[in-house]
C-alpha cells in the first residue's frame, strides 16, 4: 500500500499540473481535444462535446492535446481559438499555467502540512551530533567531538527547538570554508566551547558529523490560519531556495552530484518509505516533488514548458514564429534525450532495488 500511496501522489501531482494546462486554455476559449492522465495503452475515457478525457496504464506521465496538428480535426486551420492563432502572451499562459498550478499546490499542500497535520519540534533545544565521520583525520574528530553530544550555538547563533535549526547549522559550516566557528556544546552536565575550522571542499566547508534532531520529534498543529499560511509561505520559501541551490550545485559540481539524481523508481522508492514510515510527512513529500516539477519544467530545455516558451520568446523578438520543422527536430531531440534518461533512470534504479532485495533474502536464508 506504501507504493500505491507513493505513485498516486506523483499521479495527483501531474494531475495537477496538467489541469493548469487545461484550465487556462478553456478558460480563454482555447480548443483542447485530449486530456490524459498517464502514457501507454487508454484504460479508461470518456468522450466529452470538445475533449476526450482518457486514464493510461502507467500513471507517471500526462499530457494536454490541441487540434492544430491534428490531421483529423475538422476545425478550420485559421479559426481562432486555435492555440497557435492566438497572441503571444495567451500562448504563454497556457504553456507556464502547468508550472503555476505545481507551485500553488505545493504552497496549498505545505499550509495543509502545518495546519492538520502539524510542524514537527524536537523536544530539546539543540543539534544532536548523532555519528561522527569514519575518518579519524576529520575535523570533528579532531575538536573533540564526540557522538551525543548537542551543539546550542555556532558562530553565536542559538539553535531552538525547529527542525530546520540543523539546516541552518549546516549552513554556517558549508558558508565558512576555513574559519573558526565557535561552538557552544553540551555533554551530559558539562558546558563546553570547541572551536572548529571547517575543511574546505568543493561543495562548501565541512566538519565529518552525522546530525540529528535532539530529543523527540513532536508534531505541533498551527490553528490559527494567518499564522498557517505565515508558516506555509515560510516553508515554501525554503524549499524553493533549497531547490535552486541543489541544480546551481549539479551543474558547477556536476561530477559529485550526477549520482544524486533521482528518476521515477527512486522517488517511489522513497515516497513508499515515508508512506509506511511517517503519513504525515506525505503532504511535505508532495509539496517538495511539485516544486521540483515546476523548476524542470521551468527550464529553456528542449520538450518541457520551459523550451515552447523559449520558442515563444524567440518569436516575440523576430517578430514571427520559427519555422515548424526547427521547432519539431528540436523538441523530438529534446524528448528522445529526456526519454532516454528517464529509461536509463529507470534501468538504473530498478537493478539497484532488485539488488537490495536479493542481498535482504539472503541475510534471511
Amino acid at each position: 500500500m506504501s507504493v500505491l500511496a507513493a505513485i498516486a501522489v506523483l499521479a495527483v501531482l501531474i494531475l495537477v499540473h496538467e489541469l493548469g494546462h487545461f484550465i487556462a486554455a478553456r478558460s480563454q476559449g482555447i480548443y483542447v481535444n485530449r486530456f490524459s492522465l498517464g502514457f501507454g495503452p487508454v484504460i479508461w475515457k470518456y468522450q466529452g462535446s470538445e475533449t476526450e478525457y482518457a486514464i493510461r496504464a502507467f500513471p507517471l506521465g500526462g499530457f494536454v492535446g490541441f487540434p492544430d496538428d491534428d490531421p483529423d480535426s475538422d476545425i478550420p486551420p485559421h479559426d481562432p481559438n486555435l492555440l497557435r492563432n492566438r497572441p503571444i502572451l495567451d500562448r504563454a499562459i497556457v504553456i507556464s499555467a502547468g508550472v503555476i498550478a505545481n507551485l500553488v499546490f505545493a504552497y496549498l499542500l505545505l499550509v495543509g502540512q502545518v495546519s492538520v497535520v502539524g510542524v514537527g519540534q524536537a523536544s530539546q533545544p539543540g543539534v544532536l551530533i548523532q555519528q561522527l565521520a569514519p575518518d579519524t583525520s576529520s575535523v570533528a574528530t579532531n575538536a573533540g567531538l564526540k557522538p551525543g553530544d548537542v551543539i546550542l550555538a555556532a558562530d553565536q547563533k542559538q539553535f531552538g527547538t525547529a527542525l530546520q535549526e540543523i539546516d541552518a547549522f549546516r549552513e554556517i559550516i558549508k558558508n565558512n570554508p576555513g574559519k573558526s566557528i565557535q561552538l557552544d556544546v553540551v555533554r551530559g552536565d558539562q558546558k563546553l566551547s570547541v572551536n572548529v575550522v571547517p575543511e574546505a571542499k568543493s561543495s562548501g566547508g565541512t566538519i565529518g558529523i552525522g546530525l540529528s534532531p535532539n530529543g523527540k520529534v513532536e508534531r505541533r498543529r498551527i490553528t490559527n490560519p494567518v499564522a498557517a499560511l505565515n508558516a506555509g509561505a515560510t516553508e515554501f520559501q525554503r524549499i524553493v531556495t533549497l531547490t535552486f541551490k541543489g541544480f546551481g550545485q549539479l551543474i558547477t559540481n556536476f561530477g559529485e552530484t550526477a549520482s544524486q539524481v533521482a528518476g521515477p523508481v527512486k522517488i517511489v522508492e522513497i515516497g513508499a518509505n515515508i508512506a509506511q514510515n511517517d503519513t504525515g510527512s506525505l503532504f511535505f513529500f508532495a509539496a517538495l516533488i511539485s516544486i521540483n516539477l515546476a523548476i524542470i519544467n521551468i527550464l529553456p530545455l528542449p520538450a518541457l514548458d520551459g523550451g515552447q516558451l523559449a520558442f515563444l520568446l524567440i518569436e516575440g523578438v523576430r517578430g514571427k514564429p520559427i519555422p515548424n520543422r526547427i521547432q519539431e527536430g528540436v523538441m523530438q531531440t529534446g524528448l528522445m534525450l529526456l526519454l532516454g534518461l528517464g529509461i536509463f533512470l529507470i534501468v538504473k534504479e530498478t537493478t539497484q532495488l532488485t539488488t537490495q532485495l536479493e542481498w535482504v533474502q539472503k541475510l534471511f536464508q
